[in-house]
């Protein structure tokens, strides 16, 4: 495996580099002031301005639609291992992977119609995702059911001459929230009788469609990440043509396991960014801080912990560009491992170093000031998001438990000591 850049993706590099110093780092503050102001003003759901301004100098800059690999639609889409890179220099900044048209859920939608749904589909709904006029929603993870497991899911997608029609509830719907937001991607059950994993379909519901109620945003250890937000939604007779199925009846499950893949690695790349941005952080702070008369930098507890995160920063790196690597050479099938093991590593990883960084500012690391504690709620967040912390362990432990099954006629020998 040859992890070296190559000359175009360090080219790109330069050049994202340079605009996230231009335009990204200046307009941080204003992006939170915007929202603040949204919000005083009695409505917080309103997309920022200063996304909207930087948007079509992204374009300009040909830093767009660049996590769409092989797809006639977005020639500029990179592989898995090229914009890793990239993606993690996104990840330094809460709003940046939208400027460029990279943000979740949108791009794990944009994968999946491309992926899956009909060209006619294509055209009236991946086609505006991929120009940045509209947002979307994943509807699949529900309040009363462990929707870990996704075989629990029980949104009811009956069929009814041209139409299906869908009733259950929803939560943790992201991107519901933004009034942009205008097609769900929604997971329910076609036939509760089918074998386990075929029971389960997906279909596209425009946002506007009737019967469709947003009931509230949820929290995020008091944030509600307007104007992106984290829905729960209520789907009540909501009717749609037969057409706005993905793939068939009963293939949910394999949509799902597809569509999660790129979606998993995305969030892990830019963690590394998030990650990475918080010891800069946190050195910076700690050479510039004095404590019972000298630097804090020079105390020993810090330079532990400095090492220990740059320690941690590279391991986790370089199994996220592995990852990458398998699903660009092996497909995402077979890198399954990888993936599970990055998912796991990286958030635990940046929740580490970025409390660590909170530490070292003190008071001002809990506040708005610096951002740090939403930094922190961000990757705390992707310890749950497509998937648990403890189901990828459990399925990393059963793929690694199945090499060591005994083959027929197999006979473990045991361990001798000699005398």
């Amino acid at each position: 495996m040859d992890f070296e850049y190559t000359p175009k993706v360090k080219e790109m590099q330069a050049r994202l580099l340079a605009f996230m110093d231009e335009h990204i780092y200046p307009n941080e503050q204003r992006f939170f002031d915007e929202i603040a102001e949204n919000r005083a003003k009695g409505n917080a759901w309103i997309p920022t301005k200063i996304v909207e301004e930087l948007k079509p100098l992204a374009r300009k800059a040909g830093l767009w639609n660049l996590f769409l690999p092989k797809s006639p639609r977005a020639p500029q889409g990179l592989s898995n291992l090229e914009y890793a890179p990239l993606c993690e220099i996104m990840g330094r900044v809460p709003f940046a992977a939208e400027v460029f048209n990279c943000s979740a859920p949108d791009t794990g939608n944009m994968e999946t119609l491309e992926r899956y749904a009909s060209e006619e589909l294509k055209d009236e709904w991946l086609e505006p995702l991929l120009r940045g006029e509209i947002r979307s929603a994943f509807l699949m993870t529900e309040p009363d059911v462990a929707s870990s497991d996704a075989t629990n899911i029980e949104c009811e997608i009956r069929r009814e001459g041209d139409e299906y029609v869908i009733n259950g509830r929803k939560w943790w719907s992201s991107g519901a929230g933004d009034p942009r937001c205008a097609i769900y991607i929604v997971m329910g059950k076609t036939n509760p009788d089918a074998g386990r994993h075929e029971q389960q379909s997906m279909v596209l519901v425009p946002a506007n469609t009737p019967g469709i109620t947003v009931v509230r945003a949820l929290t995020v250890f008091g944030y509600d990440d307007a104007p992106h937000g984290h829905m729960e939604v209520l789907l009540k007779n909501v009717r749609v043509p037969v057409d706005n199925m993905l793939l068939g009846e009963g293939r949910g499950f394999e949509i799902a396991q597809g569509r999660l893949g790129p979606g998993r690695i995305h969030h892990c790349m830019r963690t590394i960014g998030s990650a990475e941005r918080a010891l800069e952080l946190m050195c910076k702070r700690l050479n510039t801080r004095v404590a019972f008369g000298r630097e804090v930098a020079r105390q020993t507890v810090w330079q532990e912990r400095i090492a220990e995160s740059r320690c941690m920063i590279e391991q986790a790196r370089l199994l996220t560009l592995k990852a990458a690597y398998m699903m660009d050479t092996v497909g995402n099938k077979i890198a399954k491992a990888e993936i599970a093991m990055i998912k796991i590593v990286a958030p635990n990883m940046a929740c580490q170093i970025i409390d660590w960084a909170i530490q070292a500012h003190g008071g001002g690391g809990l506040s708005q000031d610096f951002p740090l504690a939403y930094a922190y709620v961000h990757q705390r967040t992707l310890r749950f998001a497509d998937g648990p912390d403890e189901v990828h362990r459990n399925s990393l432990a059963k793929l690694e438990l199945a090499k060591h099954l005994a083959m027929p006629g197999e006979v473990d020998m045991p361990i001798t000591r000699g005398s």
